[in-house]
């Protein structure tokens, strides 16, 4: 399965308003009763709103001629009464739908982020970072500006365009018919516009987190850019996606101000109707002027709000495209999921000649390959031995030693733990299981102790002394002194104050201290000097006598001790016995490369 997301917008259908609405209910929560509380205060406002015109024309038709000064002055305090209800009502809900907007977007982003935490690591290789923080951050205020701004008054408006049309037609039908026949227009007009405004705001979206992936890209590697003096290549690549996303910004604004010029122009026509044949009725004596003021008033009413709607349509349109960008992570399937054991199989006991893992026949290739990384692959790894896995750049291993830690599932084939299919296993048990050490290993901003106690849930509630108590049991305290302020030493991301060694160093202690019955060493001793490598080697000969090591490195010294090494070179796996043996192996591909 694939898990590019702008190969999936490009091939998927998109869903309509509906389908989006749909989807998003489980998202509002208890926002219900506010929606609702909203909406009163809506239907309230468009009542006022409808209602002055009809009393003012029957002032000037009543009032004026008769020269009723107390009419006038009734009928103004009740119009100053309507005017305050529209305002009240108007501050309630743009209070009500501000707060729905903002817990909209709350449960949004967490929906989001909870999902990424579920989606496995093949997601990720194959979309940039940059991309899903524009999606989390941008398209889901784009979502949170249409709930908090435009979703009522799209709403409002359109329930007052109803109540404007039915005035116009009860006061005359035929006039009433007349003013909103560039309507019926404008509606075939926005059907067929829609889909291509909609269309523009998607691809502007997607040029904004394209440019936010490269921006993020030249940071991350801000480094390498200075020490090769290639400032100028990252600057015209930033160059080229901003003048994408100029580009598409431009298409989109066009887009989305298309419906305002269109919309006024009916809304004029529909003055002009009204006014010259309600002068032509007034001339025959069936109708008044006050009538007219009002019509008029009631078709400024009706078309008023048709000008809000070509704006709040094309918010609409923009939602909708952030909406589809986000719905696509939301749909995600997770390819790893537990699978479910007979009864038979989840009661069966480990036994003490079981390999603690099994490959029997695996293959594997990454998503967006043709290619198989591993081809029909079987190995046992058996009770505290220890296992390397030697072999050319790109033949394998690594990828060997993720399938071990199900980072990914073979396309063919089983892997098993303790017995069982690996796919059996929760995440918490495998982790309980399973330790990976990678070579460049991931910290979090915060102090040592922080870092270290990190997924291990038997650590985490101890005091300072007692996980130093831990940490000198299980013989790290030499490691610890490498840090100036031992477990209280702070540390960021991008730091540089702690070295790669001393990263390394920590993400060793943290994996130790959990004492996993799998441990495995992606060339975890490549960025730590020799003599803090043999500190590692004695640490690792006090882990208890069952654990099982699988060491991945390419120098010599550190498989030298290893009870059994495999070869693994263009995606086959042989065992290469001795490490004379091994030596050979290596020897013999570098003169065929």
């Amino acid at each position: 399965m694939g898990y590019n997301l702008n190969q999936s917008e490009e091939k998927e259908a998109k869903p309509d308003w509906r389908q989006a609405w749909i989807k998003l209910q489980p998202l509002l929560g208890g926002e219900k009763w506010r929606l609702l509380g909203a909406a009163v205060a809506i239907v309230i406002n468009s009542v006022a709103s409808l209602v002055g015109p009809i009393l003012i024309g029957r002032a000037i038709d009543q009032f004026i001629p008769a020269g009723d000064f107390q009419g006038i002055l009734v009928y103004s305090g009740i119009l100053l009464g309507i005017f305050v209800v529209a305002f009240v009502t108007r501050y309630l809900q743009t209070i009500w739908m501000g707060t729905v907007g903002q817990n909209v977007l709350f449960n949004l982003r967490n929906a989001i982020f909870n999902k990424l935490q579920q989606l496995p690591l093949a997601f990720f290789n194959e979309n940039k970072a940059g991309d899903l923080i524009s999606r989390i951050n941008n398209d889901t205020d784009k979502l949170n500006q249409f709930f908090s701004q435009s979703l009522m008054q799209f709403i409002g408006n359109a329930f007052v365009m109803i109540g404007a049309g039915i005035f116009l037609v009860a006061i005359n039908p035929r006039l009433g018919l007349f003013a909103l026949a560039p309507a019926v227009l404008l509606i075939i007009i926005t059907q067929l516009i829609s889909p291509w405004v909609k269309a523009r705001n998607a691809l502007n979206l997607k040029t904004v987190g394209g440019m936010s992936a490269e921006i993020q890209e030249s940071l991350d590697n801000f480094k390498v850019i200075a020490s090769f003096n290639r400032r100028d290549y990252f600057r015209d690549k930033f160059a080229e996606v901003n003048r994408e996303n100029y580009q598409s910004a431009i298409a989109a604004g066009l887009a989305n101000n298309l419906f305002n010029p269109i919309y006024t122009l009916a809304a004029n026509l529909g003055q002009l109707v009204v006014l010259v044949f309600g002068l032509h009725l007034i001339s025959q004596g069936d109708f008044t002027v006050g009538l007219l003021i009002s019509f008029i008033s009631y078709v400024n009413i009706f078309y008023q709000p048709l000008r809000q709607i070509a704006s709040l349509w094309a918010n609409l349109q923009v939602a909708l495209a952030g909406w589809d960008r986000i719905a696509k992570i939301l749909e995600m399937d997770d390819n790893l999921p537990v699978i479910k054991l007979t009864d038979k199989a989840a009661k069966a006991k480990i036994t003490i000649n079981q390999p603690v893992m099994q490959f029997s026949r695996v293959s594997f290739r990454y998503a967006d390959s043709k290619n198989d990384v591993l081809k029909d692959i079987n190995f046992e790894l058996h009770r505290g031995k220890t296992y390397a896995f030697v072999g050319p750049t790109g033949g394998g291993k690594t990828t060997t030693a993720s399938l071990m830690a199900r980072l990914y599932d073979p396309t063919a084939g089983v892997v098993q733990l303790d017995g069982r299919d690996i796919r059996s296993y929760t995440t918490a048990e495998r982790a309980e299981r399973i330790g990976f050490i990678l070579q460049e290993p991931f910290l979090f901003s915060g102090t040592v102790r922080e870092n270290i106690v990190y997924g291990n849930p038997n650590c985490q509630p101890s005091s300072p002394e007692q996980l130093e108590e831990t940490i000198k049991t299980a013989g790290l305290e030499k490691l610890m002194a490498r840090f100036s302020d031992g477990l209280d030493t702070k540390m960021q991301v991008g730091d540089d104050s702690i070295s790669l060694g001393q990263r390394q160093l920590i993400a060793f202690i943290r994996v130790v201290l959990r004492q996993p019955e799998l441990l495995i060493l992606d060339e975890a001793t490549a960025n730590i000097d020799t003599v803090t490598e043999q500190l590692l080697q004695e640490i690792l000969d006090r882990l208890p006598s069952d654990t099982t090591r699988v060491i991945i490195a390419h120098r010599l010294n550190t498989i030298a001790e290893a009870d059994e090494i495999f070869f693994v070179n263009a995606g086959h796996l042989v065992r290469a016995g001795s490490m004379d043996q091994a030596m050979a192996m290596l020897r013999q591909e570098k003169r065929q490369s």
